[in-house]
């Protein structure tokens, strides 16, 4: 099962990870595995969701997303987007880019950095949103409650984390982007296109956002027709099986799904800006996590079991607040990229152990209603 599911998703990291010696070495090798583990990390609540909406639709609707749907979100998106954003961002066209990268990586490097502060800013308020929007959510799982339990009351205030996240840009704008890390050392003043770039990068999580609960409005209304309909059933004595959505019910969870799906890549997108500049290894790296979204969708529908590890979404969502902190930080101030990684990885990491010793606790107790142990003591 795991060899069918996992097959391609192995070979495809065999390959990435020599592609990636072959291109620059072991440190190299190393960042592209540090960019697949956090791809692969992040995208795990992306896959849980997905297999739970997705095991509603029919057989040729899960064939769409598992065939299109994932092509236009894994390839569009994780692959040629970051190529995308260094074109607008370095101002030069994607075919330009993409030459620079192979052929030139110095001056294309100097470009990136140059560009760096408008990308940080836009990737850290997309990213900062995120995790803010998460945290001051009040979920009944919590993993860290000594902080998630007060700033889930205080989540109770309407536009919080937006007021929040324009505070850090103008406080950003008005410190690191005032002497902005340049090519060759320099420091320039570019507060001005640091507050620009990070209004775009929350305009642009607020449509996205919009979309997505456009989207997932329809969703609910497709699941109460389910409903409605099982209710008929069982009073007509049928046999209640459960009812795979066809038509437009499954048209707008696949639309719904793509632009989750965007979402989701996009945060990984920008998230590989804080660890390298450098695209050949953000596609090696994205691509490799990206073909994990779908394995891990296919083989949650296929064992009907989803989210075990309950701790690994608040694992994802703290690795990108510390991201978004980090790339502010980086329009002043050089980190290294193994530090940037090292760091996402070790909060997924954590959250995975106490995943464990959680699922030990409760089979340890005889099993029981998992609610009532949402919380261990980290």
């Amino acid at each position: 099962m795991i060899l069918k599911t996992f097959g391609w998703s192995f070979a495809v990291t065999a390959l990435g990870l020599v592609a990636a010696v072959l291109y620059d070495g072991w440190t190299a090798f190393g960042l592209v595995a540090i960019l697949s583990v956090l791809e692969i990390s992040l995208s795990f609540d992306n896959a849980v969701v997905n297999a739970g909406v997705l095991k509603k639709m029919n057989a040729f609707w899960q064939k769409i997303f598992l065939t299109i749907g994932i092509l236009i979100a894994v390839f569009g998106m994780r692959l040629v987007f970051p190529v995308v954003i260094v074109a607008i961002s370095a101002q030069i066209g994607p075919i330009d880019a993409v030459d620079l990268a192979l052929n030139d990586k110095d001056h294309y490097q100097e470009l990136v950095t140059d560009a760096h502060p408008a990308i940080a800013a836009f990737g850290g308020m997309f990213l900062l949103m995120i995790f803010l929007d998460f945290v001051f959510e009040d979920r009944d799982i919590k993993w860290l409650g000594w902080i998630e339990r007060p700033l889930a009351k205080l989540g109770k205030v309407d536009m919080l984390s937006v007021c929040i996240a324009l505070i850090v840009l103008l406080v950003s704008a008005m410190t690191f982007a005032t002497n902005a890390h340049q090519h060759g050392g320099t420091h320039v003043d570019k507060a001005e296109t640091v507050l620009l770039s990070g209004v775009a990068g929350l305009i642009t999580y607020l449509i996205v956002g919009g979309l997505s609960g456009f989207f997932e409005n329809r969703l609910e209304e497709a699941e109460e027709r389910e409903h409605e309909a099982e209710e008929e059933a069982k009073r007509e004595g049928k046999n209640i099986s459960v009812l795979k959505l066809s038509g437009k019910a499954a048209f707008f969870m696949f639309l719904y799904l793509e632009v989750l799906d965007a979402s989701f890549s996009f945060d990984g997108v920008i998230g590989a800006f804080a660890v390298t500049n450098d695209i050949v290894l953000m596609a090696l790296g994205l691509g490799i996590g990206a073909m994990y979204v779908r394995s891990l969708t296919v083989y949650l529908v296929r064992q009907g079991t989803l989210d075990e590890y309950v701790y690994l979404e608040h694992g994802a969502h703290y690795a990108i607040g510390a991201l978004a902190v980090i790339l502010l930080v980086t329009i002043q101030y050089e980190i290294h990229e193994l530090i940037t990684g090292s760091i996402g990885v070790l909060l997924i990491a954590w959250s995975f152990w106490s995943s464990v010793r959680r699922n030990k606790a409760i089979a340890a107790e005889g099993g029981g209603d998992s609610d009532d142990r949402a919380e261990v003591s980290v």
